[in-house]
């Protein structure tokens, strides 16, 4: 079985709209398929995913928290 390719994207002490700005630049360079692992501590970062998720169809894996920092799994689905 093939592994996924998980890339990390820091965005810690980033505010809304750089979380999602990233994410949406790193999607650009990455294939379908790969993931996209990213920390955040913006407190808005869960809203802002899961619509920014909602809005470009791709796919969230998963979600955490631990401390002060969210973490989002996301994958290009298309």
């Amino acid at each position: 079985m093939e592994s996924t390719e998980i890339h990390k994207l820091d965005c810690s002490n980033l505010n809304c709209p750089m979380p999602i700005v990233r994410i949406a630049k790193k999607f650009r360079d990455i294939n379908i398929g790969e993931q996209v692992e990213i920390v955040a501590t913006d407190p808005a970062f869960k809203a802002d995913v899961e619509a920014w998720v909602r809005k470009t169809s791709q796919k969230l894996i998963s979600f955490t928290e631990e401390g002060k920092s969210k973490i989002a799994v996301l994958e290009k689905i298309k």
